[in-house]
């Protein structure tokens, strides 16, 4: 069939099975936008209050489906308003397509009106993007867009569109994209390797896992689960693997990094055999390298080559989707149970409990505290909600504390930290698990950021729980300064708005906590609302997130107080 190509990019769409997208129309995407006027009853948008909600929106969509997220923009400032979710999206491995209008070919390069090079602007944020100039090119390009964001280690993707090849026809057919030269997505396991590993883990005394997102990407939380188990190995988790074995699980130690639990941290520096799966070795886990795990043998499970001995130099490493790989371990592996060794980390925990999670969890002081808040969550949901965090002290009091049952529970902003996250990436992870209760944890700071998609919300009547946790300050620079900069307050006080009349202008039902008394009753309220609920609750001012390694110091030097 002739069409245009800006119907040659609906029905892209539609052959990629994207039913749902979020952007903010504009001159240069105007055709495509009126072509997806005339299939709305096959492709639903969603108009973000601004093009980053647009991002972080696809982002909460994709974290929560596994599918991949759409994002839809102009030209010029449009186009630059998505690059901090690209950005976000290219660290934290989140499969998002999002396509920009352009101006014609024939300005290219000439400074037009709403002009910018977004190709040359996004080229460092985005695992691949392409400029199309002919409407003959958009079926082969978008086909190798969504193929590429979604295989190997996802990431985003950006496609660029001319405004005359929107308009321009072609001759339309899709033929879905299996293969990219040169590109190899998924390598093929080494059996060698994973004999050896199985050979090294069999034969460790103090084996110790460390697991992170590429277990839910790759969709081995099974795989996982039994070779914990099986072997009888502690296992920890970064805040973007959260979720990927239950939090409750008799072998799941905690977090490790910066604010992670105490044990997990410590006890890095104890075992004799450290096995990496799916995780990369960021700095805010490992502290200083000069100190992290010299003891112990590394094996790295890891799909993108790149990571390997990037930061942590590795024994043996198993390159491959964690599925398959962990899959062709475990009947290698000899059942083994560890107890000695385990309890070193009960240990632990109860130091970490009797100094710090008590206090947080339970405190006797009179102001709240956010790990209170974030148990009354847990109580009332029965441990089944998605959590989306923000950024801040928040953040790490909800990874540390939040439990879950269920993978693809935790969506948060990790390598990045962007603030202004999890508003949008709520909304987004709420309409890709509309059976599934979906709160957003946010802190005053960065809920200002983007507080504009409240409009997405009532528009759309998009029934999600968002808790401000309110301090009155950027909680987490506010710490540092109190620790590091001789307690100097620079810029960190915040005077807000009334956001519970901010949320009634929205037409959404809003609360205030202020005192204990009403805190259970009022998180069972909103939990059990079927319509969306804005909750601020009202927080110590100066309460610090422990345990802490500070900047470049050594897991083994984590502070409790």
């Amino acid at each position: 069939m002739i069409i245009s190509g800006a119907e040659a990019v609906i029905h892209c769409l539609l052959a990629e099975g994207v039913d749902l997208l979020y952007g903010y129309p504009g001159g240069a995407i105007m055709p495509v936008y009126d072509e997806l006027y005339k299939f709305q009853d096959k492709l639903t948008h969603i108009l973000t209050r601004h093009e980053q909600g647009a991002t972080h929106a696809a982002q909460g969509y994709a974290r929560v489906t596994g599918k991949v997220g759409v994002a839809m923009a102009t030209s010029g400032p449009g186009a630059t308003n998505l690059v901090t979710g690209l950005a976000d999206a290219q660290i934290d491995s989140t499969p998002i397509v999002c396509i920009t209008g352009q101006v014609p070919r024939h300005l290219l390069g000439s400074d037009a009106f709403q002009e910018t090079d977004i190709i040359g602007i996004s080229t460092p944020v985005t695992k691949w993007n392409f400029q199309i100039t002919k409407a003959s090119e958009i079926p082969t390009i978008m086909a190798k867009a969504f193929y590429i964001a979604r295989s190997g280690r996802p990431g985003p993707v950006l496609i660029d569109i001319t405004k005359n090849a929107q308009f321009d026809t072609l001759e339309f057919a899709y033929e879905s994209c299996n293969g990219v030269r040169s590109y190899i997505p998924y390598p093929k396991p080494n059996r060698k390797a994973i004999e050896d590993a199985a050979a090294m883990i069999n034969n460790a005394k103090r084996p110790y896992i460390v697991y992170g997102q590429g277990v839910i990407l790759g969709q081995a939380e099974n795989e996982l689960k039994a070779l914990v188990e099986k072997a009888g190995i502690p296992a920890a988790w970064t805040i973007l693997g959260l979720s990927a074995m239950d939090t409750d699980h008799p072998l799941n130690v905690g977090m490790v990094g910066m604010h992670g639990n105490y044990g997990p941290n410590v006890l890095t520096n104890e075992c004799d055999l450290l096995i990496a799966i799916g995780m990369r070795f960021d700095d805010r886990v490992t502290g200083s390298l000069d100190t992290y795990a010299k003891q112990a043998k590394v094996i790295h499970f890891e799909i993108d080559p790149a990571e390997i001995n990037k930061n942590v130099k590795a024994d043996i490493a198993v390159l491959g989707d964690s599925k398959e790989t962990l899959g062709m371990l475990l009947p290698l592996i000899k059942k083994n149970k560890h107890e000695d060794w385990h309890n070193n980390f009960k240990e632990k925990y109860q130091i970490e409990f009797d100094a710090v999670i008590k206090n947080d969890i339970h405190p006797t002081k009179k102001g709240l505290t956010m790990g209170e808040v974030i148990e009354e969550i847990n109580l009332a949901s029965k441990n089944k909600a998605i959590i989306v965090s923000d950024v801040g002290q928040h953040q790490m009091i909800a990874c540390r504390y939040a439990k879950f049952n269920q993978s693809k529970s935790n969506v948060t902003s990790g390598g990045l930290g962007t603030m202004g996250f999890a508003l949008p990436a709520a909304i987004g992870a709420k309409m890709g698990a509309m059976d599934r209760e979906v709160v957003a944890i946010i802190g005053d700071g960065g809920y200002q950021m983007t507080i504009q998609e409240l409009g997405v919300i009532f528009q759309h009547s998009v029934p999600v729980k968002i808790v401000v946790l309110n301090n009155d300050h950027l909680g987490m620079v506010r710490q540092w300064q109190e620790l590091f900069f001789e307690g100097r307050y620079a810029s960190t006080v915040m005077v807000n708005p009334d956001f519970v009349k901010i949320a009634e202008g929205y037409h959404i039902q809003a609360k205030r906590v202020t005192e204990r008394k009403d805190l259970k009753a009022t998180v069972q309220e909103m939990m059990a609302s079927k319509k969306p609920y804005f909750l601020e609750v009202k927080v110590e001012k100066e309460d610090n997130v422990f345990p802490m390694i500070p900047s470049g110091a050594s897991v083994s030097d984590i502070r409790l107080k």
